[in-house]
């Protein structure tokens, strides 16, 4: 027996969940109960003193909660769902997010029919996209790094392009040049690829410092700025950028200030043996990439991420993703941290991550999924710790099982 919130609860057994007894569900105060080992037990609606949702079924139904899907961590890591079915998981959310999500689900199977078997991947992709941020894709050649951006790009019917980064390349073939006209006599603008709404910079770390900086007005600012003249770039707008992991010969590092610009670094991987199987049979005769059709708009996209700002995130919530950047600063192996753009990005992807997955709140265990992928590319590792084969990936993974939950019993 233990007390949540001044609740008393006992373990559940069989889900690893606790038990709240029905009778003091209907007089929880607004805030978070979260459960041991899968973290989130239930999250109530702010101010208006009625749970949200319940964690066990039979006490949900007889005090008239909703009772939702949670999903669950294993000791592995790998997402499983412990399903309830009381009622609808959709029970008490807002229209404008069931909406979103019903976009958002659109979308990820539309690009599930090109990008076969990773379905994380595309996930943590569209929340990228909600959150309004940017992606760094770090893998071998080969495994749909590409055909990740075009499916994208092509489903929300944005305009794409494609920039094959080399050593040769200069800023001005990045943002556009002025191009004088001499039937008027004036100057004129003509947009480079980095106008569209989803731009592939392709091995973007074969592309000298100069260029790469080419970038950085256009990722934080969304507009470029090219002769004295700001010209803005359409919403949405979304850079994913990819480098080789393995080759690193002729090749200008990101610096830690680019770096921190991309919202998430994730990786793609290798396909297992049935979706090769499939991979193949789709392109037998042709790509399905030709055939995909557009099943969304820029406007969506643009209420999706309007809808991500109203998914509630708790206080409880908030500090634990703080102390998780906090622990990054401090770790005996880092040399540099975890930014306060770092704690931004987690709040706003873990917002995004639950508004794809149908909920108005974020729990734990969406930041715990989302950390790696956000923290672990902006911490510089000292000098020993990379003598040693101390990896940021490893670090955070690390700090997951160490940093307590607040609120947690």
């Amino acid at each position: 027996m233990s007390s949540i919130l001044g609740v008393q609860v006992e373990s559940d057994p069989f889900n690893n969940r606790p038990n709240i007894p029905s009778t003091a569900l209907p007089s929880a105060d607004a805030g978070s109960l979260f459960r041991d080992s899968a973290l989130a037990a239930a999250i109530v609606a702010s101010g208006s003193g009625l749970p949200r949702c319940a964690c066990n079924d039979a006490a949900a139904v007889e005090a008239g909660l909703p009772v939702l899907n949670w999903p669950k961590l294993s000791q592995t890591g790998e997402d499983s769902t412990v399903q309830n079915t009381a009622v609808s998981p959709a029970a008490g959310v807002a229209p404008a997010i069931l909406d979103a999500a019903a976009v958002a689900q659109r979308i990820a199977d539309n690009v599930a029919t090109v990008i076969v078997g990773k379905s994380d991947v595309i996930e943590m992709a569209l929340a990228a996209l909600i959150a309004e941020g940017h992606i760094l894709v770090e893998d071998v050649p080969g495994v749909g790094k590409t055909m990740l951006a075009r499916s994208i790009a092509t489903s929300i019917g944005g305009t794409f392009s494609r920039i094959q980064f080399t050593p040769d390349l200069l800023p001005s073939d990045v943002t556009g040049v002025s191009v004088y006209n001499q039937s008027t006599g004036e100057f004129s603008f003509r947009s480079g690829p980095i106008a569209a709404q989803l731009v592939l910079a392709d091995e973007i770390n074969r592309a000298t410092p100069k260029t790469q900086s080419a970038l950085l007005e256009a990722m934080e600012e969304r507009q470029v700025t090219v002769d004295g003249v700001t010209h803005p770039l359409s919403p949405p707008f979304l850079v994913i950028a990819t480098q080789n992991s393995i080759e690193y010969e002729g090749t200008f590092p990101l610096p830690e200030a680019q770096l921190d610009r991309f919202l998430m670094r994730i990786n793609v991987g290798y396909p297992r043996f049935e979706e090769e199987i499939t991979i193949i049979a789709q392109q037998e005769h042709s790509h399905p990439i030709l055939d995909l059709e557009p099943v969304a708009t820029p406007e969506q996209v643009l209420e999706m991420q309007e809808a991500a700002q109203d998914v509630y995130v708790d206080g409880l919530v908030r500090e634990y993703l703080v102390a998780l950047a906090e622990a990054t600063r401090e770790h005996a192996d880092a040399a540099l941290g975890a930014s306060p753009r770092a704690s931004l990005g987690l709040f706003r992807t873990g917002r995004a991550l639950a508004l794809v997955r149908g909920r108005d709140y974020v729990l734990p265990d969406d930041i715990k999924e989302l950390a790696v992928a956000v923290l672990a590319h902006r911490i510089v590792l000292t000098p020993a710790a990379r003598m040693r084969g101390v990896r940021a990936e490893q670090m955070v993974s690390e700090l997951l099982n160490s940093v307590p939950v607040p609120g947690a019993r």
